[in-house]
């Protein structure tokens, strides 16, 4: 579903990423750690079309692309990437359907189909009895998941996700880990997603965790990309 080759990129004299490589299957979740200032949110900026790479390629879903500007891969942003943040990003004074539809219809889509497209992606994230509620009568987990539901409402295939739970309280970061979970496993409309975090907890529970150190990715678990021995002790 995402494929990375090669992908490098600078900024001046610092050299951010150095040649990474990577795959995210379809239906899988994948965790990316790594130390703070590693390029960790320079990666997913690249594959999110926010941020154009000096070298490599990345495939997704058959689109390739990695070295234009942003200008040249509006298509990426909206109808291949969804992303969520640390923080909602939610509109105060719009409902939650609103606030997903009006993200449809500023991609294109014609407003009728971007209501019940919202409302679609909303009941999937267990909000269908919240449609018309208002950020500020919400949750923070409930809020987090109008974002999500903005995310997955254009049926993109790939979710990006930078520290989704980072404002939340730790049992509803567990919901928001369930809901992605459900999300990938799901047997109609299985997607991809690859998460930015620091939480290790939150990390153990994706389908497989990757850490970014020295610019490059390799294959990883929670006790080597902490720096742990055997023995739990740092080494």
């Amino acid at each position: 579903m995402l494929e990375v080759n090669g992908l490098t990129k600078s900024f001046g004299s610092l050299h951010v990423l150095k040649g990474v490589n990577m795959q995210v299957e379809k239906g899988e979740m994948v965790a990316l750690m790594g130390p703070s200032g590693s390029g960790k949110s320079t990666l997913l900026n690249i594959i999110g079309g926010l941020l154009a790479g000096d070298g490599g390629s990345i495939t997704l879903d058959n689109r390739t692309y990695g070295k234009k500007g942003p200008s040249s891969v509006v298509d990426v942003r909206r109808s291949k990437v969804g992303w969520i943040f640390q923080d909602f990003h939610l509109l105060d004074n719009l409902s939650a359907l609103d606030n997903v539809a009006i993200a449809l219809e500023l991609s294109g889509i014609p407003s009728n189909e971007a209501v019940e497209a919202a409302e679609v992606a909303l009941t999937k994230v267990g909000l269908g009895d919240r449609l018309n509620f208002i950020p500020d009568q919400l949750s923070g987990g409930q809020q987090q998941r109008v974002a999500i539901a903005r995310a997955i409402a254009g049926n993109r295939p790939v979710l990006l996700a930078d520290e989704p739970t980072g404002n939340l309280d730790i049992a509803s970061g567990k919901d928001v880990m369930k809901l992605f979970k459900e999300l990938c496993h799901d047997e109609t409309n299985p997607i991809s997603i690859l998460m930015v975090t620091h939480d290790p907890d939150l990390a153990s529970t994706a389908d497989r965790m990757l850490l970014l150190n020295d610019g490059k990715t390799e294959a990883s678990d929670i006790r080597s990309a902490w720096g742990l021995d055997e023995d739990g002790e740092e080494e």
